[in-house]
């Protein structure tokens, strides 16, 4: 969903202070790091080995990953990315046990959205936040293979004129809303094209509460997302309908990279091996199964 902007790198001492502090924080709550870092490897470089004695990893022997506070679900469970429980955190740790980190060496760090895919160094190794792959986003970092497969979603509230709508051309009158930097911002404005300017957020959880407020007539969230404001957050909306991915290649997620990482390729063979062997729709299946069979907006 997230659903495209950033912050710059800090001095190497600071890099050099939390790369201590990850060493005692490992499979702890996430390092508060809205700021990107700079990495300790060198970018473009190719690893000796995709294994975790081979990669130049911003900490040796740890995993260092990234993502938004708070975590939302059903990406996250619990606001702890930690615990190894949300669609994302599970496919965080299948790709670093295929990269032969355990479960205690994956160190969790906060990344603020926008800068996760802003052009500067990264603090990270990967960062994992529903970050939608791009063209605009691989000039400044890079990608690896799409680890799912992703569709953008209307919500609005039970009743509303904007819950009765059927089609695109249907939602072009209301006033819609979504996260800042987001594919679902895109669509509001190169699918949709409403008739009003849309409401702009900086977090999920302000947008969902204008629209609680009737700040807005409907938010679009991605899927999954969607199904988890309707079954949780806000149980008197509904999902309007999801949007048909564009012809050819799917919106994927993908996990992000300090651009020209060592670790790209690695990361992404990872990803692709999780796809192949069923790992990555088991996990869909056991985080993400409601995220089906909502109408289709044409």
């Amino acid at each position: 969903m997230r659903p495209a902007i950033a912050s710059p790198a800090p001095r190497l001492a600071a890099i050099a202070a939390a790369s201590v502090l990850a060493l005692t924080a490992a499979a702890c709550a996430p390092q508060d790091n809205t700021t990107s870092g700079g990495s300790t490897s060198a970018s473009g470089s190719a690893s000796p080995s995709c294994t975790a004695t081979g990669l130049g990893t911003q900490v040796k022997g740890k995993l260092t990953v990234g993502t938004d506070n708070p975590a939302y679900d059903p990406w996250f469970s619990g606001d702890n990315p930690s615990n190894g429980k949300g669609f994302e955190s599970a496919v965080a740790y299948a790709v670093a046990k295929q990269l032969g980190y355990s479960k205690g060496d994956v160190v969790w760090q906060k990344v603020a959205f926008n800068n996760a895919f802003a052009p500067g160094a990264k603090s990270f190794d990967f960062d994992v936040n529903q970050v939608s792959i791009n063209a605009d986003r691989k000039k400044a970092v890079d990608f690896s293979s799409g680890y799912y497969d992703v569709r953008q979603a209307v919500v609005a509230l039970k009743g509303s004129k904007a819950a009765g709508a059927t089609s695109i051309a249907g939602l072009k009158k209301f006033k819609l809303g979504a996260q800042v930097g987001t594919t679902s911002l895109d669509y509001i404005n190169d699918v949709i094209k409403p008739d009003q300017k849309p409401a702009v957020y900086q977090k999920n959880d302000l947008a969902t509460s204008a629209l609680k407020n009737g700040q807005v007539d409907a938010i679009v969230y991605d899927l999954p997302t969607a199904f988890y404001i309707t079954s949780a957050e806000v149980t008197e909306a509904k999902i309007v309908g999801q949007f048909e991915n564009s012809v050819g290649k799917p919106e994927q997620f993908g996990l992000v990279l300090d651009k020209g990482s060592s670790l790209t390729s690695c990361v992404s063979k990872a990803v692709d091996t999780l796809r192949k062997d069923g790992t990555l729709a088991s996990i869909e299946k056991q985080w993400l199964s409601d995220a089906v069979n909502a109408p289709v907006l044409k």
